[in-house]
């Protein structure tokens, strides 16, 4: 489980959104302001990612099966023995393959040791140095509570979340500005179902890290207990736009919706949002 937990952090996917609001507000010219207000699910500081260390250091005898039909049979003493005996043997290599793996983690965290007790303050502190984020709050197994603000111009492509130190594999948010006076906007990380998300094409979505549970032997309350760690993906985003800005494309359910400033676009995202939330639009002259 630990070794499927460093894999999906590898692969990019080590956070993701859990109840939140978030705007991408388009002010006129090539302005703009983003807010993201909710949770961020650090998968590193979690039990889950830890699970399988503390799994690797209780002694679990394996079945043993009879030499005629091949079923599961309760094990000799002298059975158990080889077993123990063989599981002790492989105490320094299980330590040393665990160490690679928090290396691993730590190296996709901006160098914080996620098996460090005060890893979740040190995140926090890391969060607060940077421009943008005005609250981050740990409740507990790597759940963060954060509002984050921030003012700019699409001069250049933006993402969020950005963290010093950590790979820009795990966008949320997305602009890409084109020559041509339009930006695309995208935000992978509100979709979990679809190939296109964020996840969706290598593991069906972040719900699916609950399937680590079978992957590993667990069944009912186990499964369900690990389940349980990850946050419930439900929220809103939208954007909003200033003027006279056309709405070139988008793929909401019922378009965009006019204001006495402009025009407004809006994604209500769950655990079956499917598609990608995209619009391109043309930021004028």
């Amino acid at each position: 489980m630990l070794l499927a937990a460093v894999s999906l952090m590898l692969a990019g996917c080590f956070l993701s959104p859990g109840k939140f609001t978030s705007e991408l507000a388009l002010t006129g010219g090539d302005r703009f302001t983003f807010t993201y207000d909710g949770e961020i699910f650090f998968l590193g500081l979690s039990k889950l990612a830890q699970m399988g260390a503390a799994a690797e250091e209780t002694f679990t005898p394996e079945s043993c099966l009879s030499d005629e039909a091949f079923e599961p049979r309760e094990c000799t003493s002298e059975e158990l023995a080889a077993q123990r005996e063989a599981w002790e043997e492989g105490a320094a290599e299980r330590a040393a393959e665990r160490k690679k793996q928090a290396e691993q983690m730590a190296a996709l965290m901006g160098g914080i040791n996620p098996e460090d007790p005060k890893a979740a303050d040190e995140l926090t502190k890391l969060l607060l140095r940077h421009k943008g984020w005005e609250q981050v709050e740990h409740l507990g197994d790597g759940l963060f509570r954060v509002r984050y603000r921030i003012s700019g111009t699409l001069a250049h492509d933006f993402m969020f979340p950005v963290i010093e130190g950590f790979p820009a594999t795990n966008p949320f948010v997305q602009t890409f500005v084109r020559k041509n006076g339009q930006v695309r906007i995208n935000a992978p990380g509100f979709a979990v179902q679809g190939p296109d998300s964020m996840m969706g094409g290598m593991m069906g979505g972040m719900g699916a890290l609950a399937g680590m549970g079978a992957m590993s032997g667990a069944s009912g309350s186990d499964g369900e207990a690990m389940a349980a760690g990850m946050p419930k993906l439900e929220g809103t985003f939208t954007i909003r736009t200033t003027g006279t800005m056309p709405i070139r494309a988008n793929n909401t359910d019922d378009g965009p919706t006019a204001t006495t400033t402009g025009q407004v676009l809006t994604w209500p995202v769950s655990s079956r949002t499917s598609q990608i939330p995209t619009a391109l639009i043309d930021l004028g002259s």
